[in-house]
């Protein structure tokens, strides 16, 4: 195969192509704007499930890698009302099907297991341009990168998440806000220095959600609380907060569970960390492209959606599938890509769909018994 490939993106999906085609012999190359693997921390834990996320470990050779990181036990989920009492508590007995790894653990194991020289680091995309006239081009395009370097490629993956520089050649879809802010903070060594919080929080993952808000938490290896505050405000409201005044910003966000037990309030007013605003942004459901020469999306960048515990698991099976019809389709890559698009789009608008009753379950009406149903049976996703 004599294709040359190029990768945007060094996240959880981009990383998991690179490494399916690594095993079938496919030479790719990735290219990333942040300047190393440790110029930010990686997020916090994610459930990985068997029908995508552990697929594409097992379709990239790395199933015993990941199950050396599963947080053993943190697969635990509790949900609480707001005043801290215990309405679904569900240990983590080891017969899930959906362990517990870090974001960050999970990325080192791909990058790890891919060929020294694989990732270019600090390559920022500035701009893309299509080789030829729409008519005549064969799928070639050139990338300008930041430092005004220039690439040539047979075949452009966007791999780069929620503002991909790569969507823009096949859609004109923007993300838009849904509503809904995530704050993230954490405490450490908690069973010292924060034991009420910490016992509210329990082994794994706690809920302590009621309508247009949530404070929720996982319990992180070593001692670490992290903790995601989520609010139904404009982004005129959280506009109107100046995050780089972590103790004012911190009260602001707090003062909107006044009356809450002090156990989960804690969560918030005795973060060890400046609060950091997540807005939630969301593609399009159906969101999909006619199929253009040379270049495909995956992951956020396909199908951005509001957290469901699918995104990360989303990303990395695009990658594996997208891989995995490139191997099948070696010397015809536009139908690999039309094979793989098919499919994605499929997948993804389902579940986009099933994003939206998450988030209800979680901030709806009905909150929190809505999603005591949920874990239960009661209530249930398409997925």
């Amino acid at each position: 195969m004599n294709t040359s490939i190029s990768i945007i993106g060094a996240g959880l999906g981009g990383l998991t192509l690179a490494r399916v085609l690594h095993v079938h012999g496919i030479p790719a190359k990735i290219y990333e704007a942040e300047p190393s693997a440790e110029a930010r921390t990686q997020g916090g834990q994610l459930d990985i499930h068997e029908h995508n996320g552990q697929a594409a470990l097992e379709a990239a050779g790395l199933t015993d890698e990941f199950r050396a990181i599963i947080h053993e036990g943190g697969a635990a989920s509790r949900v609480l009302d707001q005043h801290a009492a215990v309405l679904l508590d569900e240990p983590d007995d080891g017969t899930g099907t959906r362990p517990e790894v870090l974001r960050g653990d999970l990325r080192r194991i791909l990058l790890d297991s891919l060929p020294d020289g694989t990732i270019e680091w600090g390559r920022k995309v500035e701009s893309v341009r299509l080789l030829g006239s729409p008519d005549t081009a064969d799928g070639r395009h050139e990338l300008t990168f930041a430092d005004g370097s220039t690439v040539t490629t047979d075949l452009l993956v966007g791999a780069d998440g929620a503002w991909s520089k790569i969507r823009p050649l096949l859609s004109d879809a923007k993300p838009d806000y849904v509503g809904t802010t995530f704050v993230e903070t954490y405490l450490y060594d908690v069973d010292e220095k924060h034991s009420a919080a910490a016992a509210a929080v329990g082994d794994g993952a706690m809920y302590a959600p009621a309508p247009g808000q949530a404070i929720a938490a996982h319990r992180e290896a070593g001692d670490i609380l992290h903790t995601y505050v989520q609010l139904n405000r404009s982004a005129e409201w959280f506009a109107g907060i100046d995050f780089t005044d972590a103790p004012a910003a911190t009260a602001r966000i707090a003062a909107e569970f006044d009356g809450w037990a002090t156990e989960l309030t804690a969560l918030i007013t005795d973060g060890e960390t400046a609060p950091i605003p997540r807005a939630i942004y969301a593609l399009p459901d159906a969101h999909r492209w006619l199929r253009v020469r040379g270049v495909t999306l995956l992951g956020d960048a396909a199908h951005l959606m509001a957290p469901s515990g699918e995104g990360a698991n989303l990303a990395m099976f695009d990658g594996a599938e997208l891989g995995k019809a490139i191997v099948a389709h070696p010397d015809d890559i536009e139908a690999a890509l039309a094979e793989y698009e098919e499919a994605m789009f499929v997948r993804s608008a389902s579940e986009a769909a099933d994003s939206h009753v998450i988030l209800d379950l979680c901030l709806g009406d009905h909150a929190p018994y809505s999603l005591v149903d949920f874990f239960t049976g009661a209530a249930s996703v398409s997925g």
